[in-house]
């Protein structure tokens, strides 16, 4: 009965390592923008990295921001200062594909942040916003729901 319990300890350890780090990894929110802070898009019109000790969470993901002020701007008002599409490319939600986003890659449009997969992207989402949004916008829905 001895050798059992100890077996049954050592098995027990043995699976809690294994699913330990996944299970660690599934309730980890998603750092968007890469960690650049969305507030200083508006308020400084350009990227800045975001700092790990200034964080919010929002619609599923973590923001970084620069500083206390971001943050709590950020907090205030989510829906100002949030990227569309939680900080996918636009254009490949247009797509209907989730893409991370590289965030030197954006634009503000109807007071809104959109980031994209590249930079060529913006010249493209200038010429064409309506139609991206609109598709992003009708797609967005389901590939929210998607890893």
């Amino acid at each position: 009965m001895h050798d059992v319990s100890r077996r049954a300890v050592i098995g027990a350890v043995g699976f809690l390592a294994a699913i330990g780090p996944r299970a660690a990894l599934a309730v980890e929110a998603r750092v968007a923008l890469q960690g650049y802070d969305p507030v200083a898009y508006f308020t400084k019109g350009r990227p800045e990295k975001g700092a790990p000790e200034f964080t919010a969470s929002f619609d599923g993901s973590t923001y970084r921001f620069s500083n206390a002020e971001h943050r709590a701007l950020f907090v205030a008002d989510p829906d100002r200062y949030a990227p569309q599409f939680s900080g996918f490319c636009a254009i490949n939600v247009a797509r209907g594909e989730k893409y991370e986003a590289d965030p030197e890659a954006w634009a503000i449009a109807d007071g809104k942040l959109y980031v994209f997969g590249a930079k060529e992207g913006v010249p493209m989402f200038r010429q064409q916003a309506p139609g991206i949004v609109a598709q992003a916008g009708q797609r967005w829905p389901e590939l929210r729901r998607t890893q």
